[in-house]
């Protein structure tokens, strides 16, 4: 059977416009997921760190919960299930954004656990001698080469948050892979306009690693 290809580039194009409306919806969830999910990932990253059984226990749960389940699970809970259980609607965008916020938080609390842990214990044992607290050696000391430490890993983890947006398209959020099939649904150029929708991501993303190479470079991250 004679299968003929073909590629419409005028037909991707022109879906073009229509995708970028999905943009700010992307980067929304993206962005205020993932700062939501920065502060919880500190917070559950030092309890799991905690001398304490029962904050340690309570983090390691929250963690494995997260990271043992898809995003996609979690989205549809938050946006179908948790209405159920408040006894109110919750909106698309601020499902979304939970849900990456609850998700990028299981995973950073790992990266700061790693990354506090990766400062020699004679770092601290400094602070100390020098007359700072417990908390002002954690800050002054600790924290600043931790974080130098994270934010690779961090990067990282930012990229594959926005990648996860393209599943909340499940939920009605007018993010990019909504925009695409409701534009799809019109035209019926699927190929095309996946492409773009495809090409879209990438050069959010790859704008994102560039970002981070550049700070490498300068060496404002890393050891």
């Amino acid at each position: 059977m004679d299968v003929q290809f073909q590629f419409d580039w005028q037909a991707a194009l022109d879906s073009v416009p229509y995708l970028l409306e999905g943009i700010p919806w992307t980067l929304a969830i993206s962005f205020g997921g993932l700062a939501i999910g920065f502060v919880l990932g500190i917070l559950f990253g030092l309890l799991s760190l905690s001398p304490s059984r029962l904050l340690s226990w309570i983090a390691t749960a929250y963690i494995e919960i997260f990271r043992g389940t898809p995003v996609l699970v979690q989205v549809l809970f938050i946006f179908y299930g948790l209405p159920q259980i408040i006894g109110g609607p919750i909106d698309a965008l601020t499902a979304g954004i939970a849900a990456i916020a609850l998700n990028s938080a299981a995973y950073i609390s790992e990266i700061v656990r790693g990354g506090v842990q990766s400062i020699a214990r004679g770092q601290r044992e400094a602070g100390l001698s020098l007359g700072l607290s417990t908390p002002q050696t954690f800050r002054y000391v600790i924290w600043p080469q931790a974080l130098r430490r994270m934010i690779p890993a961090l990067g990282n983890q930012g990229i594959v948050s926005i990648k996860d947006t393209s599943l909340f398209s499940v939920i009605g959020v007018g993010e990019l892979v909504r925009q695409g099939q409701i534009y799809i649904a019109t035209t019926f150029n699927a190929l095309e306009t996946y492409f773009m929708v495809a090409l879209l991501y990438l050069v959010i993303t790859l704008s994102l690693s560039f970002g981070l190479r550049m700070l490498e470079r300068r060496g404002l991250v890393g050891q």
